[in-house]
């Protein structure tokens, strides 16, 4: 124990705050708060009954304390939770594998906008909308605009024109801004405008002005158009009755449930709107040392609450804490209502606490018992994790293999509606790349697989997976420009940092937790087209060293050498060959040489 931060502890004054304890570097391992920074900081000094050993590990650790002082306990609270989240301290509890829901967002830093549904928020220029709950919600509402107002989601590059669009222009989803003369900025601003005035909840400012346009288009004889907003009026009119409806059918309330086995744990939260489970998320740790479960769940109360929008009007814990009235009374105020935080002693959704415990006990199995994820889950998570618009039903995975640059191969290998489909596996020898180049490895085999696709009129996969980092991604995606195939979901995998690499959001990579089922598909394809594409890369040398053997024979080239060993096998089964055997295959003269040339190896007698 640091003598210094004694001394530190102290003199510190007895005012509320928050308390930062920071190793030799300089980094935050732990964040608290206090009412009484001096009675609480100097809590850690002295013995503790029963021993804390995370405390103990936590002082060995530390080198340095800082203070940062607030008026009151619940500014405190709130300082506290975002330190927490912005330095991630290690000994602090973190939420594990928490569903985030999904945000939307309008890239209005583009000339053409587009509108995606996104779990990560950036500062990029744009706008973003949410969080959605439940998140199909966000998926809906994107459906809509596709539909409706005809803005993409889309990875093409649209600061070039493209000779034809996408299919989504076809299907009359997108004014395609990706062919010029198809949209025009007028209708597109417009387009963007009505979207906006949707996300940000003006609904009745959009209605009003879908309904003025619909009367202009009338009345300058232009039906179709006036056709169209009145069908979007329609649209509009309907999604408002859902939202009444579901607002009007009671309270909204969220319910944690767990199952605990030594330092591991999973919880599971149940949201409940209008008395019925609208969502459910999953909460992991790996390493819980706490010595009770009050700081868990006070930790997590505050983490999932304190920077969530929307607010339900009761929240059940299995468990007291000791800040749980100041919780209250933030999330009250945020909410601008009534938030009650109750524990198990209330009993009054008792029956639904125990259906999260039982579901919490399955989260623990199907993450700590390596039990195997089910096929659909696994989609739906690959999905989630990159934000595709439908879980995906084929994926078709590309590897490069080569030793020194030499025997350069490629494997296109298919997983399609849950297996691989070893009927669809292609191999590749490479041909326009003299040496070692991934780059352009990939780039070639890429060309060659979906120009044959599209020549044959054949069907893009709903995900092409590329092994390797961004360097594999972009050669890949250049190669599907060059098509002229655009709007086509495409992400990389590296090797080492099992990280993905979505293509046209590259600079926001996914890192897959260990144990997460999206992951384990993504592992599974990966290694398949690296199997597939090693065993072709040894054939092929195999095959090279053998050749190169018999092209020592005077008289017997490459391609003679290619036709002994297709036709008999091996150099070994042709050293035992007569020359009878030999002629069906080669000249007499060349059956004589091979025979003179293998009696020659053997060795002499002494």
């Amino acid at each position: 124990m640091d003598p210094i931060l004694c001394q530190k502890a102290d003199q510190l004054p007895a005012r509320p705050g928050v308390y930062l304890f920071k190793d030799g570097t300089g980094l935050p391992i732990y964040v608290g708060k206090a009412k009484s920074l001096k009675h609480r900081v100097r809590s850690y000094f002295q013995p503790a009954q029963p021993a804390d050993e995370k405390r103990d590990r936590m002082l060995d650790v530390a080198r340095d304390l800082e203070i940062i002082l607030v008026d009151n306990e619940k500014e405190a609270l709130a300082l506290e939770n975002n330190l927490i989240k912005q330095f991630k301290p290690r000994y602090n509890v973190l939420l594990r594998d928490d569903k985030t829901y999904p945000y939307i967002k309008l890239t209005l830093g583009e000339r053409y906008p587009r509108v995606y549904v996104t779990r990560r928020i950036r500062k990029d220029g744009s706008r973003y909308y949410g969080p959605y709950f439940p998140a199909r919600l966000a998926y809906h509402v994107v459906d809509f605009i596709h539909r409706r107002f005809l803005i993409p989601s889309c990875n093409v590059d649209l600061t070039r024109s493209h000779p034809r669009p996408c299919l989504q222009y076809y299907i009359k989803r997108c004014l395609g801004p990706c062919v010029n003369g198809l949209a025009t900025p007028e209708r597109y601003a417009e387009a963007v405008r009505d979207a906006r005035l949707l996300l940000e909840g003006r609904e009745s400012d959009l209605v009003r002005e879908l309904h003025e346009r619909m009367l202009k288009a009338a009345e300058a004889e232009q039906f179709e158009q006036a056709a169209r907003y009145r069908d979007q009026l329609s649209t509009l009119d309907q999604l408002r009755e859902r939202q009444k409806m579901a607002a009007a059918t009671g309270d909204d309330f969220d319910i944690m449930g767990f199952h605990r086995e030594g330092p591991q744990m999973a919880v599971n939260l149940f949201h409940l709107r209008g008395g019925r489970i609208v969502d459910r998320r999953e909460f992991f740790w790996e390493d819980l040392d706490e010595p009770d479960l009050a700081s868990v769940f006070s930790a997590l109360v505050r983490q999932v609450y304190l920077d969530q929008p929307y607010l339900p009007s009761e929240i059940d814990v299995p468990t007291d804490f000791e800040d749980r009235r100041v919780l209250e009374e933030i999330l009250s105020e945020r909410r601008g209502r009534a938030v009650r935080i109750d524990g198990p002693e209330s009993g009054r959704h008792r029956a639904l606490m125990e259906l999260a415990a039982r579901n919490a006990r399955h989260s623990f199995d199907r993450r700590f018992r390596v039990l195997k994820p089910q096929g659909r889950e696994m989609i739906e998570a690959l999905a989630e994790a990159i934000d595709l618009p439908t879980p995906p039903r084929r994926i078709e995975a590309f590897d490069v293999s080569h030793l020194q640059g030499t025997d350069i191969v490629a494997s296109m290998v298919a997983w399609d509606k849950g297996r691989m489909d070893k009927s669809a596996y292609r191999r590749f020898i490479i041909k326009t790349v003299p040496q070692n180049d991934d780059f352009a490895s990939m780039r070639e085999v890429v060309t060659r697989r979906f120009r044959r696709c599209l020549a044959e009129n054949g069907k893009m996969p709903d995900l092409i997976l590329i092994d390797g980092g961004i360097g594999q991604l972009h050669a890949a995606a250049d190669a599907l420009a060059r098509l002229e195939i655009i709007n086509q979901p495409l992400a990389s995998i590296a090797k080492r940092e099992e990280t993905l690499f979505v293509w046209g959001r590259e600079d926001a990579p996914v890192t897959l937790d260990q144990h997460s089922p999206a992951l384990h598909l993504v592992q599974q394809i990966r290694d398949e087209a690296h199997r597939f594409a090693v065993t072709f890369h040894h054939s092929r040398r195999r095959r090279r060293t053998l050749t190169t053997d018999l092209t020592n024979i005077p008289g017997i080239g490459e391609r003679t050498a290619q036709r002994l060993l297709e036709h008999f096998g091996s150099v070994q089964r042709l050293m035992k060959l007569s020359r009878e055997e030999l002629i069906q295959v080669v000249t007499h003269s060349q059956a004589d040489g091979i025979l003179s040339y293998f009696v020659a190896q053997r060795p002499k007698d002494k």
